[in-house]
């Protein structure tokens, strides 16, 4: 053989090895929820269920997605975090959108439908938002409350919206004799649970129960099922006051809190104080994400981080790789800033990010 047939065969054999390189397939190493072009691409429908207040970023959370796992189908049905956590735990969903961490009774039962007998439940923030305090009263649009008018507000206390101690804190309005009505959510909710315990936190000497994903029974109120349900209830009535989250009350007038000069509106940055200055709950397994929010903290108080429950371990290991992408995604950068682009949510710090990646990484 001459040196030029030489020289072709070892280029024909350079650019077979390339190319069989080159089509080894997607690459199991990426990142979880990365988007990166590397991800495997997976085949299959991912059901979840659960917090209202989550509606808007995972509308647009699943939009996106599809972009990166074209032959994934995920949906996400609401309901509210109890149904949410309900749904988990049965097996019905493979994943649960919740304003609250499952309780360390429920953490210990390890009883989830779709995870092995030994696996631990995680708990992963996902969505910051503030909880706004929504009122709708002919003739106000801008309103202070101080923890304590706040809490007797919602404790039937305060009956009037020309109550002296509104009239104290809001000089300059015109507060009308209206009668007060609170609206509360009728279904177990989480959101319910982050704004009780802020007014537990805030005035404990007035609101003297601990936080609830169901509304006291003492305290009187409209019901109203569902975050749209108290936005509507709300918007519809005349002296109504509820509580939602901030990325779906739109057209509804919010009120400020705090203390004399020191009044802060619902914000995402304001909420996001309270995260960065809180810690992660004790004595959880080691790959769960439950924050013991510290609502003292020096930011808004009623702050609401929802989470996406999972399994650490699933009994179908193609749900696994699924689960593990969504989340992943969503509490990616790009997953984050998607949130907060639809929903004006704040995303997760850096290092709380950190966390829940290393956690979505344990997900097999």
């Amino acid at each position: 053989m001459n040196r030029k047939v030489i020289i072709a065969a070892v280029a024909a054999l350079s650019s077979l090895a390339l190319a069989a390189c080159g089509s080894e397939g997607p690459s199991n190493s990426a990142p979880a929820g990365s988007g990166s072009s590397a991800q495997a691409q997976l085949t299959g429908t991912l059901a979840g269920s659960g917090a209202t207040s989550q509606a808007a970023a995972q509308t647009a959370w699943m939009a996106k997605f599809a972009t990166v796992q074209p032959n994934m189908k995920v949906s996400y049905g609401g309901g509210g975090s109890g149904q949410g956590q309900s749904d988990f735990k049965s097996g019905a969903d493979a994943f649960a959108g919740s304003d609250a961490v499952l309780t360390d009774a429920d953490m210990k039962a390890g009883s989830f439908g779709n995870c092995t007998s030994s696996s631990n439940a995680l708990n992963l923030p996902v969505y910051i938002s503030p909880i706004a305090i929504v009122f709708h009263v002919d003739g106000v649009t801008d309103l202070d409350l101080d923890a304590a008018t706040t809490a007797k507000i919602f404790a039937g206390q305060i009956t009037t919206w020309n109550d002296p101690a509104i009239k104290a804190l809001n000089q300059s309005a015109n507060l009308p004799s209206t009668s007060i009505t609170v609206v509360h959510r009728s279904d177990k909710s989480g959101t319910t649970e982050n704004f009780t315990d802020t007014l537990h936190a805030t005035a404990p000497d007035v609101w003297t129960e601990a936080g609830s994903q169901t509304w006291p029974t003492s305290f009187a109120g409209e019901s109203a099922n569902g975050t749209s349900g108290i936005v509507t209830s709300v918007k519809n009535g005349n002296g109504t006051i509820g509580y939602a989250d901030e990325s779906q009350v739109q057209g509804l007038s919010t009120a400020k809190f705090g203390t004399s000069g020191n009044f802060v509106g619902p914000t995402a940055e304001a909420a996001a104080q309270i995260v960065e200055a809180s810690a992660t709950m004790p004595n959880r397994p080691e790959h769960d994400v439950s924050l013991q929010l510290d609502r003292t903290a020096a930011g808004y108080p009623f702050v609401l981080v929802s989470y996406l429950i999972t399994c650490e371990q699933y009994k179908d290991s193609n749900m696994a790789a699924m689960v593990k992408a969504y989340v992943g995604y969503v509490a990616s950068s790009e997953g984050q800033q998607v949130a907060q682009q639809n929903a004006g949510s704040a995303p997760l710090p850096s290092s709380l990010a950190t966390k829940v990646q290393a956690s979505v990484n344990s997900i097999k």
